[in-house]
């Protein structure tokens, strides 16, 4: 089957108020579940799987200096690697585009919902902080990478434990009772315009044929902190509020599961 010919299929279907797998249009797959304490050597970390797509999260904080412009604050990073053995499509060697966007996506949530309270994470003013590292794997990619990975990194956060330390040595064996410094948990979700459709949690035959995808993150009070589109057509106005709203019913739903992992 071609592209074309996969694409007037699932537009067909759509028209009949149907989906591959049988699901209704803002339907999260089953189950959505969460696992902590996967990697012995991360100091958090959580596996996430929606449906079929599995996506682990692990947090791995080191010392550092602060950046001068901001010398009481500590650092975060996130990167995601798509591993091959996910998807047949991805490729072994440096981050591409995708694993560059979905790092970014996850990223642009925790740092502007200020997820992590940066000034506490601060050890000498302009001289020692913490740095929060979240490295982000997918082990099955079968669809909606988004919102899995989002979903892992914020558990992983919430997981992770402060290791020993003395002056700029750490002891990453010896794990202390410190969190970190949570302020809160954006949680986000990736709505898709298929034709004039919308959808939540595509599988991969519904990600080739999308024509725009909006990923909104919102905090535990309903604000919206972030969000990025993705996908080469465009959204009207109206596109937008259908899907902010669409994303916004189905947050509480994933909160709901991260509130009670």
């Amino acid at each position: 089957m071609t592209a074309k010919q996969a694409r007037q299929h699932i537009v067909k279907l759509l028209n009949k108020t149907a989906r591959l797998d049988g699901r209704g249009f803002t339907e999260y797959r089953k189950p959505i579940s969460i696992e902590y304490n996967i990697s012995k050597s991360a100091e958090g970390s959580a596996r996430v799987q929606i449906g079929e797509t599995i996506v682990l999260a692990g947090v791995k904080m080191e010392i550092g200096q602060p950046y001068p412009d901001t010398p009481n604050q500590g650092g975060l990073m996130v990167g995601a690697e798509l591993l091959p053995l996910s998807n047949p499509d991805f490729e072994s060697g440096p981050p591409g585009i995708q694993a560059i966007e979905l790092g970014r996506v996850v990223d642009r949530a925790i740092r502007e919902a200020k997820a992590i309270d940066v000034e506490k994470l601060c050890i000498t003013e302009g001289e020692l902080c913490w740095v929060v590292s979240i490295d982000i794997c997918t082990l099955n990619d079968a669809g909606n990478l988004f919102d899995a990975a989002a979903l892992a990194a914020l558990a992983a956060l919430k997981n992770a434990k402060l290791p020993e330390r003395d002056g700029k040595k750490i002891d990453y064996k010896k794990l202390t009772d410190e969190k970190l410094p949570i302020q809160r948990l954006p949680i986000s979700v990736t709505v898709c315009k298929i034709a004039d459709k919308f959808l939540v949690d595509p599988t991969n035959e519904e990600e080739e044929v999308i024509d725009a995808r909006l990923t909104v993150a919102f905090m535990e009070n309903g604000e919206i902190c972030a969000m990025q589109k993705g996908g080469d057509a465009a959204l009207t106005l109206a596109d937008i509020e259908q899907m902010i709203s669409i994303a916004a019913e189905k947050s509480q739903e994933l909160r709901s599961v991260l509130d009670e992992a």
